[in-house]
């Protein structure tokens, strides 16, 4: 079976979030035009690969998908890709630097500081009368190490212990996939368990605390169990379905 296309995958996105295509239109500014034909898989009017992967991101974005999984998929559908441009392209390694002239020590102006010296020292011998003795103050050396009286017991405040996630606040997820499609799961942080194609016939299983929100390109492509129990009716092939999962509900005795 061949994975949905990324033309349909946005449509099935826009409609489900409830935009029309005048309003995805409006939040990513490119035309109606071109939205209908990337739906319809037609990327001719985009102005090549590369705004076609940037026009791919941003409507995926715009419709509630995962931008960079969308683009990766539109890569494997495409071709690949686009090679990245060769720095010999971009530098030129034959550029000219020029550095300046080095000149050697002025001789004359270092003797006349010597000289200078050697007069100022002599006139403040005369003047002065001073032995050649210099006398230093005394100078303790700080200890980097804090006194501490003897027999003095050191205590340290005991380190509170992490809390562990409860068992039961566990959500379990696993996704079997009856043909190729788009998953996309999130925890309730918001941060990403997975996001990408997919393969058929592959089952991953996915656990986070409190709460998985799942997004499924094509519910009808998939078969999910949420903490062990099978979960039916989430819709036919094709549809796009939103859904969040929380722990198992404790059993009344």
């Amino acid at each position: 079976m061949q994975e949905q296309s990324i033309g349909a995958m946005l449509a099935a996105a826009r409609q489900s979030a409830g935009l029309t295509v005048a309003q995805v239109a409006a939040a990513t500014r490119i035309r109606e035009a071109i939205i209908h034909c990337m739906e319809r898989d037609e990327y001719g009017d985009c102005g090549g690969a590369f705004y076609a992967r940037g026009h791919v991101r941003a409507i995926a974005k715009a419709v509630g998908l995962d931008p960079e999984a969308t683009v990766h998929l539109y890569d494997q559908q495409h071709g690949g890709a686009p090679q990245p441009m060769p720095a010999s392209s971009v530098f030129q390694a034959d550029r000219k630097i020029n550095l300046p002239e080095r000149r050697g020590p002025n001789w004359t102006m270092a003797l006349g500081v010597a000289l200078a010296i050697v007069v100022v020292f002599g006139m403040m011998r005369v003047l002065g009368g001073g032995g050649d003795q210099v006398r230093t103050g005394d100078v303790r050396a700080a200890s980097a190490r804090p006194s501490v009286p003897p027999n003095t017991p050191i205590t340290e405040a005991p380190k509170p212990s992490p809390s562990a996630v409860a068992a039961k606040n566990i959500v379990t997820v696993r996704i079997k996939a009856k043909r190729s499609s788009y998953v996309n799961l999130h925890d309730a942080k918001g941060r990403k368990l997975f996001a990408g194609t997919l393969k058929a016939g592959k089952t991953s299983t996915w656990r986070a605390p409190d709460k998985v929100n799942v997004l499924l390109a094509d519910a009808g492509a998939v078969t999910l169990h949420v903490n062990g129990k099978r979960v039916k009716g989430l819709g036919g092939r094709g549809d796009v379905v939103r859904r969040s999962f929380g722990p198992q509900k404790p059993q009344s005795r």
